[in-house]
């Protein structure tokens, strides 16, 4: 009876040691300096929603996951160059990173908006609440318009390489003074010591800081969504091949997609964009 019992023991033992042996195992890279999409608690580990979400996307998937840290500016070229396998570090999915990089379907919305410190004289700017570029129409033809003059001769701090660069850089607000930094960290400090007129970045950037700091750091003018500010956050990953990796690239945005699927149908992604954001930014 022992025999049998030891036997069927090792049998179970070699069985789970043979399925995490044919595990994918996957690196998932993220920036680690975007909170609260993703950041670095004290002691320096990766922390976030997106940090948490990719921990129950992989568990669903059955991949063997680890996420490193990547500079943002390097984000795209570090997925190109097969130094990790995706991307979820607060990525907008937008037509001109389409050109490089797939895109799983969205998993949270990310609206944009310009912060100021408190007095400014950029406040309580008259525009609509909300506003989605992808629309037009008179709302959005005032908002801008209304922007463009309060904008005009400010300095506006941005990080480089975002959609919101590339809006401050459209033109749609005339020609302002751009100021960029290579993290959201240096944008917040330097508005805060007041070498901004103001800031773009997601709503939740902002805001996030202005609790943890306790810096008078306020959200002007409406909201920005679609146009350059693409079509929500997803999962990047490698455009898919003919050849071996190709396909496994191929196979991983199939896989992905169902994952988001079942979180979203089981309420995962909407509590942890509850307990990061504050609020259900699931798409």
């Amino acid at each position: 009876m022992n025999i049998i019992k030891n036997f069927s023991l090792g049998l179970l033992i070699s069985l789970f040691l043979s399925i995490t042996a044919n595990a994918d195992k996957i690196k998932i890279g993220t920036e680690g300096a975007y909170p609260p999409w993703n950041s670095k608690d004290a002691s320096g580990a990766l922390i976030g929603f997106e940090v948490d979400l990719a921990k129950e996307l992989c568990a669903i998937m059955k991949h063997e996951c680890t996420i490193v840290e990547q500079d943002w500016d390097g984000m795209i070229p570090a997925l190109v160059m097969r130094k990790f396998d995706a991307i979820m570090a607060g990525m907008s999915i937008t037509d001109e990173r389409m050109k490089t990089i797939n895109f799983s379907q969205g998993y949270a919305d990310e609206v944009a908006s310009l912060a100021v410190m408190k007095g400014s004289n950029l406040e309580g700017m008259d525009t609509p609440e909300g506003i989605n570029l992808s629309l037009g129409g008179s709302d959005v033809k005032k908002a801008l318009k209304t922007l463009t003059g309060a904008l005009s001769g400010k300095t506006v701090c941005v990080q480089t390489a975002t959609i919101h660069q590339n809006f401050l850089e459209s033109g749609d607000v005339g020609k302002i003074d751009i100021r960029t930094y290579k993290t959201q960290d240096e944008v917040n400090l330097d508005l805060s010591a007041g070498r901004c007129d103001a800031a773009l970045a997601a709503a939740v950037a902002f805001t996030d800081y202005a609790d943890k700091s306790g810096d008078a750091v306020v959200l002007v003018g409406p909201t920005f969504s679609g146009g350059a500010f693409g079509n929500g956050v997803g999962v990047g990953i490698r455009k898919g091949g003919t050849d071996t990796i190709g396909k496994k690239d191929a196979k991983l945005l199939k896989d992905f997609n169902r994952a988001i699927n079942t979180a979203r149908k089981k309420g995962i992604i909407s509590k942890l964009a509850v307990k990061w954001f504050g609020f259900d930014a699931s798409m």
